[in-house]
């Protein structure tokens, strides 16, 4: 990987400034959310703490999930793509885990094979919303699978798990979805902001409205929090922009790590909409 490549893609407009968003996101993390964040990983991976346990993020962006991690007891590696998503993990670790080497922090590409692989095995790989934002997302699949560890090499004897999520692919809509993020990239910071306030409007005033009309106001936004701990406004900013941009059906993800030795553990989809589809996976 050159140096500072990432920064280089966004300056030509070739790349969404995730880091950027997530720098914002964080002036907004509080308790509540890091909460919601370790029940989301609980949950997805069926176990109350993952103490003893390699964790791996790949894309860490705000570094949420390896705070999250980290609490729950794993030793954490996160990288990231993009140097500002890189300080956000370190700002959090700073905060909360400052003297404690069992997070490590590293910027890295996920289409890096020899990065990847100096990195070992992990008892959970955990990528969410990210390697479909890589440029060529079955390469960065295909890279990702063999780091999962199975359960056969594990003292413990459990299978590894592979925990991911790729945007759903809708079809005729996915491709005028990726020509708006293109176009997102591509302009000033002015229409940047206008597309950002059409996209909110579109997205979330029916949603304010019909909870108004059920007497609950703003009931859906402030329950967004029960999403991974996640944002509505900074999620709406990733979403209008975040390219590069690829989508899969979910039978195909299925099969692509079926046919690599692994068992479809749980499976959460978006029913067709725009969204990702949630796998986890196991490694026997």
């Amino acid at each position: 990987m050159s140096e500072n490549s990432a920064e280089n893609e966004i300056k030509s407009g070739d790349r969404f400034a995730f880091g950027e968003n997530w720098s914002d996101f964080l002036r907004s993390l509080n308790e509540e959310r890091i909460g919601e964040a370790e029940k989301d990983l609980k949950m997805n991976l069926e176990r109350e703490n993952l103490n003893g346990k390699r964790f791996l993020d790949i894309g860490s962006g705000s570094g949420i999930h390896s705070l999250a991690a980290m609490r729950l007891g794993a030793e954490v590696v996160s990288f990231d793509y993009d140097t500002k998503s890189v300080a956000c993990a370190l700002e959090l670790k700073r905060r909360y885990f400052a003297d404690d080497d069992r997070w490590r922090i590293t910027e890295g590409n996920a289409l890096d094979a020899e990065f990847l692989a100096s990195l070992g095995t992990f008892d959970i790989v955990y990528s969410w919303g990210v390697l479909h934002h890589t440029g060529d997302m079955y390469k960065a699949l295909a890279l990702v699978a063999p780091l999962v560890a199975g359960g056969g090499g594990q003292k413990s004897g459990e299978n590894g798990k592979l925990f991911l999520s790729i945007y759903n692919d809708q079809g005729i809509k996915s491709k005028i979805w990726r020509v708006v993020k293109r176009a997102y990239v591509k302009s000033p910071a002015p229409i940047k902001k206008l597309m950002i306030a059409l996209a909110l409007a579109g997205f979330w005033c029916p949603i304010i409205l019909l909870d108004f009309l059920r007497l609950k106001p703003f009931e859906r936004w402030k329950n967004y929090v029960k999403s991974r701990g996640m944002s509505p406004y900074y999620d709406v900013v990733d979403w209008i922009g975040g390219y590069p941009f690829e989508v899969a059906k979910p039978e195909e993800i299925f099969y692509f790590f079926r046919d690599r030795g692994f068992v479809l553990r749980r499976l959460f989809t978006c029913a067709g909409k725009m969204g990702c589809n949630q796998f986890v996976f196991d490694k026997p």
